[in-house]
């Protein structure tokens, strides 16, 4: 016999449900963050580019293959990649905690009467539990579960550009500590060269060994540039092939010391600062982050009210395993269960839940400012980089026709050692300066696209914001 639930339960639960307890999220307009209308130094006219693969405006064929292998390769992208599979499945399964568990069991067994008299018996029967959902608690711990997924899937994306980015920047570091190598190699030559016309001109008797002991000095100087050179480049080489997930030297087959940096656009748009509240996967991230707090405040609230409980059963046994109704029996019942005396806890619980989700705003706004930071220091970086390349390509010109006019100065007498010493030392510093001032506007253009959430594909993949708030 089926037993029948108490009908004032059932009038209960029809009343109670779709008391969701908790506050409904809702996503934070730029108005509602107070974002600035424009940058610093103005807001561009134009919307910004497209930068989901910024690294092709560069025209370098070998930064775009060493991307594409550390964004399929890399190992922290693949650590990230399995947080998003753990975040899916705490979704599922936040998901079934909805639905009636269902169980099946079967036995079977013989009974002895005596030597000659003995029978079977055999049951089977199937159990099935379901919590109600009355206040909302298993909605709320759904909506939390899938903005928790989608915080990770815009954490995966965040990695991704954090691993272009960085790979690019070891790759113009490569580049740039290549070009100046090549610079002190040639001030090397120049320096040999200085250092013999010195030996020829004291075995004449024109100067003295002073100037030969300079010139060694000077060579000796620069000598010792080039190790320390040689190790930084060799360091980002083997960084390069870390990031793609290789051994250190994997890559070094790509890499000629011919120093040749890559392009570089000579605008970026920027759009308005609130464009960043769809465009950097970290701030996204923040946001879902802020929303699965939000729902956990439901959760907790949830816990405060009365919980119901359905249970049923059906069974059957019979001695003969081909006959299943011999004797069938079912029932079902439910079961309310109340806390009456937690000294608090619950309660303590719920104000714990809103003080993290006070936590994750405050998170959320400050991973806003500092995008806004960091766009504004990659701009004035760019900017003052291209300054810096003007005066230096100045100073280089006129400090290569002063090295070539101490030179043939020095040869033919009309001046000492030691302005040839110093014009030769200024022309290797200017040089220098210039080929570390086009690494940093570089540098400072990859940081820009990073700032701006260039990298990823905005859309997302697993879910919507909507969707979080069913």
């Amino acid at each position: 016999m089926i037993s029948q639930i108490p009908r004032s339960i059932v009038i209960v639960g029809l009343f109670f449900t779709g008391c969701t307890q908790g506050p409904d999220y809702r996503p934070y307009s730029a108005s509602d963050l107070a974002l600035p209308g424009q940058y610093i130094d103005g807001n561009d006219e134009v919307s910004i580019d497209d930068i989901t693969e910024w690294w092709s405006q560069f025209d370098d064929p070998v930064l775009a293959e060493l991307i594409d292998t550390a964004l399929s390769e890399n190992l922290d992208i693949a650590q990230s990649a399995a947080l998003v599979v753990r975040a899916r499945e705490s979704l599922i399964q936040s998901g079934a905690d909805q639905l009636p568990a269902i169980g099946f069991s079967s036995s079977s067994g013989r009974n002895f009467y005596s030597e000659t008299s003995d029978s079977w018996s055999f049951s089977r029967s199937i159990d099935a539990s379901w919590s109600a959902d009355i206040f909302g608690g298993l909605k709320r711990s759904k909506q939390a579960a899938l903005a928790s997924y989608q915080a990770a899937g815009y954490s995966l994306a965040n990695i991704r550009t954090l691993i272009a980015a960085e790979l690019a920047s070891n790759y113009v570091t490569v580049r740039s500590l290549q070009d100046r190598l090549l610079i002190a190699e040639d001030s090397l030559r120049n320096q040999d060269n200085n250092l013999q016309i010195a030996k020829w001109r004291a075995q004449a008797g024109l100067v003295s060994s002073v100037d030969v002991e300079q010139a060694k000095a000077q060579r000796a100087q620069t000598a010792a540039i080039i190790p320390l050179l040689e190790q930084s480049e060799a360091a980002a080489r083997y960084r390069l092939a870390v990031l793609t997930g290789q051994a250190p030297g994997a890559v070094d087959g790509l890499l000629g010391g011919d120093g040749r940096l890559p392009a570089i656009p000579d605008f970026i748009a920027r759009g308005a600062p609130a464009n960043i509240l769809r465009q950097r996967p970290d701030i996204l991230s923040s946001e879902r982050d802020l929303a699965s707090a939000t729902a956990l405040i439901g959760v907790a609230q949830a816990q405060l009210y009365p919980a119901l409980t359905l249970t049923g059963n059906i069974a059957s046994t019979s001695s003969e395993f081909g006959n299943i109704t011999d004797i069938l029996t079912g029932g079902l019942f439910a079961s309310i269960a109340q806390s009456i005396f937690d000294a608090g806890s619950r309660r303590s619980v719920v104000r714990s839940q809103m003080a993290a989700a006070d936590g994750a705003f405050a998170a959320y706004r400050s991973t806003i400012l500092t995008a806004l930071e960091e766009v504004e220091n990659a701009t004035i970086s760019r900017r003052t980089a291209e300054a810096r390349i003007s005066a230096f390509s100045d100073q280089s010109m006129a400090a290569s026709n002063a090295a070539i006019l101490a030179r043939a100065n020095y040869r033919a007498g009309l001046t000492d050692f030691q302005r040839l010493l110093e014009s030769e030392r200024s022309l290797l510093s200017a040089n220098d300066s210039l080929a570390v001032a086009r690494a940093d506007r570089l540098t400072a253009t990859i940081q820009l696209y990073l700032a701006l959430g260039g990298g990823w594909q905005s859309v997302p993949q697993n879910g919507n914001n909507e969707e979080a708030s069913k």
